[in-house]
């Protein structure tokens, strides 16, 4: 990516504007082909979803992420360009669209700031080949037409546009100039919400019926005793069946601010579909040369008091299914990393990770990334994790969906961004929804290992399932 000498906030005029672009114009016309022209401008305190709820369009890809604990906050919409792909090379095929933009992109502005230049949104299901109806391609990756982000308190909103040769440049400038003014004073009093927004909840239909579930654990049980895989992770599906049409981003503001120690979630597919969580799990972290990753399998609920809570946390910490369901993640991670040359960073034991209504076993993991090896290498070899599927996964992962008799889709798939300079941040699909129409499919799991018991099993699912109903209004 190119980084032109440009600053549109001293040369913020309709004029200097339209120079720069008619520059941008040029530089197309010798290159042969259109550029990616991306504008960023360093702005007041802006709050991602609410100037995402301002201009929401189900016909427009949309993905917004928010984790409140760390000030991080990110929201884009309306696709300036996109790709899909699927199969086992879609790691490399969306690396590849990735460069290729890149290319023939130039940036200007606060390219260095908050979420600055062009972000790629992307999502990876589950599985590699999803189903021909199922709403989300294997991989879904754009470059957003508006964003705006926050980190650390500095907030930066971005305008990205094609600009090809002999492009009419007039309507570009009135389009960014409005963004512009947009973001710069953004009026939170005018910004209306939908009035169909909530949609009461009229049937709640367990996937596959109510005794579905303990049947798959006990065969999964008897497929760990038979030494075909050490673990394997089932997941539940509930459906709730609306009077109307619900609103994805309505349970966004309740998810975020009660479990701050979650990635926040909305995706969009652009043809009315969105996933939506509170995820617990970060999948990976690439920032400044440095990968950060982490383990975080076995749990036990909160306690109704501070005693309560604090013996909860001590016995799952000395639990030993818990935590060999906990090392069989962590080992695979290391596992899996090695042949990339990374030299992993971790504590010899996990430590508790407390969420509003469940307590995990954690094990965070680091370490230098080597020349060469790029956040979408660590990632495909991540995905999925035995903490969504199973290990060894060859074995589980193609049992999962005969035994949970559902697609995932974007459940425990992989969701994040990545920026120009290679940073970028990928978490788990958890704790989440798909809504599409007047059905809404929630989701949750648990990791299943010699000694589980199918009771104890499907009371964590309906720990997890509980706070995607409740934040549904259900």
């Amino acid at each position: 990516m190119r980084i032109l000498p440009v600053d549109p906030i001293a040369n913020a005029s309709h004029e200097a504007l339209a120079n720069f672009l008619l520059e941008c114009r040029g530089i197309a016309e010798r290159a042969e082909r259109p550029q990616l022209v991306s504008i960023s401008v360093a702005v007041d305190s802006l709050d991602p979803l609410a100037v995402l709820e301002s201009i929401f369009e189900p016909g427009e890809l949309h993905f917004y992420v928010e984790k409140p604990s760390e000030q991080l906050a990110v929201a884009g919409a309306e696709a300036v360009l996109s790709f899909r792909a699927s199969g086992p090379g879609r790691f490399a095929a969306c690396q590849a669209f990735i460069d290729e933009t890149l290319a023939h992109a130039l940036a200007v502005g606060a390219v260095d700031g908050a979420f600055g230049g062009p972000q790629f949104f992307t999502a990876f299901t589950f599985l590699d080949q999803p189903g021909v109806d199922e709403p989300f391609p294997a991989v879904q990756v754009f470059v957003p037409r508006w964003q705006v982000g926050c980190r650390d308190g500095a907030t930066v909103a971005t305008a990205n546009l094609l600009v090809g040769p002999g492009d009419d440049v007039r309507p570009l400038v009135e389009r960014v100039w409005r963004a512009h003014a947009k973001f710069r004073v953004f009026d939170y009093e005018h910004a209306e919400f939908p009035a169909d927004a909530v949609a009461p909840v009229r049937r709640v239909e367990e996937v596959g019926g109510a005794g579905r579930y303990r049947e798959a654990v006990a065969s999964a049980l008897g497929r760990i005793g038979s030494g075909v895989v050490e673990k394997i992770v089932l997941a539940r599906a509930q459906d709730l069946h609306g009077e109307g049409l619900f609103h994805p981003l309505r349970a966004l503001n309740g998810l975020r601010e009660r479990f701050r120690e979650c990635y926040a979630f909305s995706v969009g597919n652009g043809a009315g579909a969105s996933f939506i969580g509170a995820s617990p799990e970060r999948l990976l972290r690439v920032r400044a040369g440095r990968l950060t990753t982490e383990a975080l399998a076995g749990s036990t609920r909160r306690g109704a008091t501070a005693s309560e809570d604090a013996a909860l946390g001590n016995a799952l910490l000395r639990d030993d299914k818990e935590l060999r369901e906990h090392r069989v993640v962590a080992d695979s991670i290391f596992r899996r990393l090695a042949p990339l040359g990374l030299q992993l960073e971790a504590p010899a034991r996990p430590v508790l990770r407390r969420l509003a209504n469940v307590q995990h076993l954690h094990t965070p993991i680091e370490a230098a990334l080597p020349p060469g090896v790029r956040l979408l290498d660590a990632l495909a070899r991540l995905h999925p994790t035995p903490a969504v599927g199973g290990s060894p996964r060859e074995a589980a992962v193609p049992l999962i969906a005969g035994l949970e008799g559902f697609p995932r889709g974007l459940y425990a798939g992989a969701l994040g961004w990545i920026d120009a300079r290679g940073d970028g941040e990928f978490f788990v699909g958890l704790r989440s929804a798909l809504i599409a129409g007047k059905v809404t499919r929630l989701y949750a799991g648990a990791g299943i290992v010699a000694g589980s018991d199918p009771e104890r099993e499907y009371a964590e699912t309906e720990l997890k399932i509980r706070a995607m109903r409740d934040a549904l209004g259900a």
